[in-house]
């Protein structure tokens, strides 16, 4: 499962690093140290803190928030995989988006819940991309 440094965290939430470690430190999300002490949190954990935030707000004053070129870098919450087609959420700061494509693609790009992944928007259509 794939670890997020609290900088990476921040990102991923929209929030400052300072922010995000402050929530590490008052016990609102889980962190584990490395090999070289750096802290970490564990993917599926991030993601599901990205949506408790998102539903909650984030306790900082309201930001505006743009995409450059219709990205959002983000952490996939969730993955419904059917017979054929395929359920992704990812939530990106503020912003959850939610795409539909086949199994196939799903399973090599090997998504699943607590990766960092960008949805790209064009027209109606929300392609993802591995990071």
């Amino acid at each position: 499962m794939q670890s997020y440094t609290i900088g990476q965290a921040a990102r991923l939430l929209g929030v400052s690093p300072d922010t995000a470690r402050r929530w590490a430190d008052a016990g609102r999300i889980a962190t584990h140290r490395d090999d070289g002490g750096r802290r970490l949190i564990d993917g599926r954990d991030l993601a599901a803190f990205s949506v408790e935030v998102a539903q909650n707000g984030t306790g900082e004053d309201d930001v505006s928030y743009t995409s450059a070129r219709n990205a959002f870098p983000g952490i996939v919450t969730a993955v419904k995989l059917g017979d054929v087609a395929a359920q992704v959420e990812i939530q990106a700061g503020p912003h959850r988006l939610v795409s539909l494509l086949t199994r196939e693609a799903v399973e090599e790009l090997g998504l699943e819940v607590g990766m960092q992944a960008t949805a790209r928007v064009k027209s109606t259509s929300v392609h993802i991309d591995r990071a």
